[in-house]
């Protein structure tokens, strides 16, 4: 098995441990600890995909789909464990959740196959995320998710606009701004 596939998988197979912690009182520092190596875990399959000459379009759908399992086992453990700090902002984490599936229902009515552009403010999404989470399991404090959230919102609304804007499905599309570029290319070739 390649190296960034196993990074992708040690992600997948963090989500149910990160779940079954949350079932404990005392496990919000250990999720802590398997947030930090999910997050590196994401970063480093890339790098590693890359380097080898192991990144397909196959592994960036996968490591996509692992993101998502990973996060909602995180935001599970995370109500389980701090359900009155998040509270207050289970609204915007519904509508957080409901714009990643609707963006990737988008992409699957339109393209037959799941996002996977891997764009910018998706970047910054995770981010922002990973710290608003690490100082909720760390410190017991939601300071910084109403940030990650907005965040949030706007990389799924670019995520949407981009699966408006491809004339056909492609993975790594960095922004709207690079849609564009890809669908003016793809007229001048129709014509």
């Amino acid at each position: 098995m390649n190296q960034a596939l196993a990074l992708t998988l040690l992600r997948l197979a963090l989500a149910p441990a990160v779940v079954t912690l949350g079932l404990t009182r005392s496990g919000s520092a250990a999720v802590a600890v398997l947030l930090v190596v999910g997050f590196l875990s994401d970063v480093f399959d890339g790098v590693v995909a890359r380097r080898t000459g192991t990144a397909t379009p196959a592994l960036r759908r996968l490591d996509s789909t692992v993101d998502t399992v990973f996060y909602l086992g995180i935001v599970v453990a995370a109500w389980m464990l701090h359900r009155a700090a998040l509270r207050p902002l289970l609204p915007l984490v519904a509508l957080v959740i409901a714009t990643e599936v609707g963006t990737n229902a988008l992409c699957l009515v339109r393209f037959r196959r799941e996002a996977s552009y891997h764009a910018w403010s998706a970047r910054v999404f995770g981010l922002a995320l990973f710290a608003a989470l690490l100082l909720l399991f760390a410190a017991g404090s939601p300071a910084l998710l109403l940030p990650a959230i907005v965040v949030g919102l706007v990389s799924h609304l670019e995520n949407a606009a981009i699966t408006l804007v491809l004339p056909e499905w492609r993975c790594d599309v960095r922004s709207l701004f690079a849609a564009w570029r890809i669908r003016q290319r793809h007229s001048r070739v129709a014509c």
